[in-house]
């Protein structure tokens, strides 16, 4: 197994050290490199560095308070109109890219999940997010995934993680 898989872990602290543009910029192309349903690439990306939207973020639930944190957040954003059946998938595959490519920059990071969520006081989580952001109406929004420097250590995966109850070999 690759090194970037074991160490490839949720992260929900991180330092105050700054993320650079360039370091932003190349999580951004392998999430725009990743696999898409007939090639439509229908995700795009909102950075917000800004404080107070990222505090305004962390409100969008109970278990999202830990994007406040992050020096960097990026906004995983889909467009059902131009992959009808496959935006989510596509979406999805694209925040695995960035999961990926931050931890081979050094860096950590955690799905903060949107789609379908509830704000604590029962709001729609996409609208509200859509709101603060001013994302438009027709464009869904997936996820949040804060990025940083971590600042806890996890244990690394390893082949003990490997679950053969999981596996079926030719028919179930």
């Amino acid at each position: 197994m690759h090194d970037l898989f074991k160490k490839r872990r949720s992260v929900r602290k991180y330092t105050s050290h700054p993320v650079s543009d360039r370091q932003i910029k190349e999580i951004l192309l392998a999430a725009m490199i990743a696999p898409s349903a007939n090639n439509l690439h229908p995700v795009e990306f909102l950075v917000i560095k800004d404080k107070k939207k990222l505090k305004k973020l962390s409100q969008c639930g109970l278990w999202q308070q830990f994007i406040k944190n992050a020096p960097v957040a990026i906004v995983v954003i889909s467009n059902p109109v131009k992959s009808k059946n496959f935006w989510l998938i596509d979406a999805s595959i694209a925040a695995a890219y960035i999961y990926l490519e931050a931890t081979n920059q050094g860096l950590a990071t955690c799905w903060a999940n949107i789609y379908k969520g509830k704000t604590e006081d029962s709001q729609d989580r996409e609208a509200y997010v859509r709101k603060i952001l001013r994302i438009p109406v027709e464009k869904r929004v997936v996820c949040v995934m804060p990025v940083g420097y971590p600042d806890e250590t996890a244990k690394e995966h390893d082949r003990a993680d490997y679950d053969e109850k999981t596996v079926h070999w030719e028919r179930w």
